[in-house]
């Protein structure tokens, strides 16, 4: 059985954490995000917090006109600030994320029952901008159908339950990624994942999770590429989403 066509979205959040540690432009985000796309990236994702403590959202800007592949920028759509940089950018696409301020890491999904009216308020506003509307969810099927009433375009399944699991016992790792992704896509909606995937976990999730459109990867990849080089390692993930089983 062999993937199909998944994009790989790199994250460069942890390139900017490393510039803003000692100041300057030291690595160089905006080179950085131009690599990647040189060494076959299908798309650049940017997370900026309100604390700007990695990409800032002067980086988004900058990015927007440098880019050719997909853009992806990722946020909780509560803060105004983030609001308004996304309609000010457009990007191709914004995945939406309910953190907490001051939040280290995503660590949930979407509660899309109880915040459904204004989840649909925020993404008609987006959708109407010509915004692509993804959010982030659990792997739970009541989620998934939460998330079709609210009329985003996609979800993206947080796998970090995936990632802890699948050293132990793959198959029951992927079980609720594989039955909720065939949900989602019975319900029309497309199919991004991300949070901990990495070389070892990522082909065994991409065989197993039907419809899968994008993988956004950032932590794992960028430390891979300490040992590997950015673009071997990019290449490597690359091929993880397309090697057959």
């Amino acid at each position: 059985m062999k993937a199909m066509d998944t994009k790989l979205s790199v994250n460069i959040n942890k390139i900017a954490t490393l510039r803003n540690s000692r100041g300057g432009n030291v690595p160089d985000l905006l080179k950085v995000a131009l690599d990647c796309e040189r060494f076959g990236a299908q798309g650049i994702t940017v997370h900026p917090r309100p604390d700007e403590r990695h990409i800032r959202y002067k980086d988004v800007r900058d990015l927007k006109p440098l880019l050719s592949t997909e853009f992806n920028i990722e946020g909780n759509p509560r803060e105004q600030k983030f609001i308004d940089l996304v309609l000010e950018v457009k990007p191709a696409q914004v995945t939406l994320v309910p953190d907490t301020l001051g939040q280290v890491t995503s660590d949930h999904g979407w509660d899309t029952i109880t915040h459904k009216e204004y989840l649909k308020d925020i993404i008609s506003l987006f959708n109407t901008a010509g915004i692509r509307t993804s959010i982030f969810v659990d792997a739970d099927l009541k989620m998934i159908e939460g998330a079709k009433e609210t009329g985003t375009d996609r979800i993206e399944l947080y796998t970090e339950e995936y990632a802890k699991q699948y050293p132990v016992n793959p198959e029951k790792a992927i079980k609720p990624y594989s039955i909720a992704s065939k949900r989602a896509k019975e319900l029309g909606l497309g199919i991004n994942a991300g949070h901990d995937l990495s070389l070892e976990n990522l082909n065994y999730f991409a065989q197993h999770v039907e419809g899968l459109l994008e993988v956004s990867i950032g932590h794992a990849l960028i430390t891979d590429a300490l040992y590997f080089g950015l673009e071997n390692t990019i290449q490597l993930y690359l091929r993880k989403l397309s090697n057959t089983l």
